[in-house]
């Protein structure tokens, strides 16, 4: 039988858990994502004592030693569920009985999350007909990776529960190819180069990310293809898949991509490039087949957005 109630959690932090951030506690003690863990924060389900008097239970807390920390968990599915819907612009390009291929327009989740309200890959599917694996978290069953809301372009969605343990093994051992393109503003310098630097959380911004000294190891290479003098056009080879990552490395680089006001993008050229997004995009995404075993390729066509700012660089008309 399935859980219909809250599953109560609590605990006392001990010097090893001292000064961790409170979402990051509770997603280690639940088994849930830092997401869920920092929406429950905001719905009232947390609860954290110091010496007997309860501390406001913001996300983003770092725990003292000898606090209490209570959690009321929801059943699983009971935060977020799958809506079937149908998205414009979304569209199949590969379906059999392993995988299926989606091309993902920009404004899109890949999958239901706390706080998020509009439209997602799995359900997208779902209004398709399209039945996916069981495996993984109620609400991302079947989604191996992922791309940000604002990116556009290839994802792949295992089909079988096969499948998706060989496609996250696959994720895990870097052994897919992942290719973006993307537009920056500048020019980078060297045209070709490899960004080794670890990312991890923002210090003063819970919603960006940054490259921090303590972060995770993140691997960009990258090779511009077209240079316009304000922007350039480049081909991005991810060998690592943190989130943000092109985005964050870029605006390390002093070479934010373009429309991407979130990580210091210009907003007058975003404008006249008519970008209210990043300009990023899944171009291209190899693999090894889960069910033959045979070497996979797709490729994703620029959307119509993107298109329009390029040619409007290439022109010289977002220039003037």
């Amino acid at each position: 039988m399935s859980e219909t109630i809250d599953r109560e959690e609590a605990w006392t932090v001990g010097p090893e858990e001292e000064g961790v951030r409170l979402d990051a506690a509770i997603a280690e003690r639940t088994g849930a994502s830092r997401s869920a863990a920092a929406a429950w924060c905001g719905e009232g389900r947390v609860g954290v004592e110091q010496a007997g008097r309860p501390v406001r239970p913001a996300k983003s807390l770092r725990l003292p030693e000898g606090a209490r920390v209570t959690v009321s968990v929801p059943p699983p599915g009971a935060s977020v569920r799958v809506i079937a819907e149908t998205v414009d612009g979304f569209s199949i390009l590969h379906e059999d009985a392993d995988i299926v291929v989606v091309d993902k327009p920009a404004g899109v989740a890949a999958h239901p999350s706390p706080g998020w309200h509009g439209p997602t890959v799995v359900g997208a599917l779902a209004a398709a007909g399209v039945a996916i694996s069981t495996s993984g978290a109620a609400e991302r069953r079947g989604v191996v990776h992922r791309l940000d809301v604002g990116t556009s372009g290839l994802m792949v969605v295992a089909k079988r529960e096969s499948s998706y343990s060989a496609l996250k093994r696959a994720f895990k051992e870097r052994t897919v190819e992942k290719v973006y393109h993307t537009m920056v503003q500048g020019i980078p310098d060297p045209l070709r180069g490899t960004i080794d630097a670890p990312i991890g959380r923002h210090p003063g911004h819970e919603w960006r990310f940054a490259v921090v000294e303590d972060g995770r190891d993140s691997v960009t290479h990258y090779e511009v293809l077209e240079a316009f003098g304000p922007a350039a056009l480049a081909e991005v080879h991810l060998e690592t898949g943190r989130t943000h990552q092109i985005r964050v490395h870029f605006s390390a680089l002093h070479h934010p991509c373009c429309g991407d006001l979130t990580y210091g993008a210009d907003p007058r050229l975003s404008a006249r490039l008519g970008l209210t997004r990043q300009w990023l995009h899944a171009r291209r995404l190899g693999f090894q087949h889960p069910g033959t075993g045979s070497d996979v390729e797709f490729v994703s066509e620029y959307p119509a957005d993107l298109r329009f700012a390029l040619e409007s660089m290439r022109s010289g008309d977002a220039l003037g």
